[in-house]
């Protein structure tokens, strides 16, 4: 049986926008969604337990406004509503454990500066054991359609979760992928183009060459997905973010190593959560 996509809910807008894009996405996989409110546990004076009683009460009304709102959206969807009161992020990758898919949401900074990922959606994504789809934009926006965009690493040769993950979500949603291999550009760039041969002219074709070898049996696995194969000279946060525009759903990477400093979601990852407008899926690989 299709696991549940867990979604992180808190009242806002943001959340109430990964919600309608999670049980859209559900319908797709044939699976449902569990809602998860998460709050801090308060002991202490009785007017800390007063209010932490307040917020329960109004916690269990927005879940169940939230549910009914996408049993409506989606009829026949399964909705299941959690509160839990171990802390967001703690909760959040609990119960990851038992999901295909989280989904969290994240507001646009003023003046267009990027997103808001804040320190829950990165700690989440940098630690859950499945992916995690960061969303953005408004609830009459929140469908999971468009084609889909990957980064791949030819050099460290891109595991099958990231692979796997992408094309699969392209072939649910009957659209095409674009998997985009960016060239780092080496130290002495930076002295000016002088200096610097025409990369894409001496190297491009090699890398082109092994990214069409890695998406060869994905290609013969998926014969319904339009593949397009691109080799790009720059940054790859910058680069995959500006080949996002039109794009459905951005996935990158992540390596599942644990660090003392906490969870990470590696600069090309962190890039992507926080400038790409389409919504981004963080897959963890080995």
């Amino acid at each position: 049986m299709t696991q549940d996509i867990v979604v992180g809910v808190d009242g806002t807008e943001e959340a109430d926008t990964a919600a309608h894009w999670a049980a859209s996405e559900a319908r797709l996989r044939g699976g449902g969604v569990c809602l998860v409110y998460a709050r801090e546990t308060w002991p202490g004076p009785p007017a800390l337990l007063k209010a932490q009683e307040t917020e329960a009460a109004w916690a269990g009304d927005m879940l169940a406004r939230t549910a009914d709102e996408l049993r409506t959206r989606c009829p026949g969807l399964r909705v299941t509503t959690r509160l839990a009161s171990s802390g967001p992020v703690s909760a959040l990758v609990a119960a990851a454990e038992a999901a295909d898919l989280v989904v969290l949401g994240s507001r646009a900074l003023i003046g267009g500066a990027g997103y808001l990922v804040g320190s829950v959606g990165l700690a989440v994504a940098g630690t859950a054991d499945c992916p995690v789809v960061l969303v953005r934009g408004a609830v009459d926006e929140a469908e999971p359609v468009g084609p889909i965009t990957v980064g791949v690493d030819v050099e460290e040769a891109s595991s099958d979760a990231v692979m796997g993950f992408a094309f699969e979500e392209a072939a649910r949603r009957r659209t095409g992928l674009t998997a985009v291999h960016v060239l780092r550009l080496p130290f002495y760039a930076m002295f000016g183009p002088a200096v610097v041969p025409d990369l894409r002219m001496t190297v491009a074709p090699d890398f082109e060459r092994s990214l069409e070898n890695l998406l060869a049996p994905w290609r013969a696995e998926y014969p319904g997905v339009r593949v397009t194969a691109s080799v790009v000279l720059g940054s790859a946060g910058r680069e995959l973010v500006r080949m996002t525009d039109g794009t459905g759903l951005v996935v990158v990477g992540r390596r599942t190593r644990r660090s003392a400093m906490g969870a990470h979601t590696g600069s090309v990852a962190h890039a992507v959560l926080h400038h790409s407008r389409a919504p981004v899926a963080v897959v963890p690989h080995d």
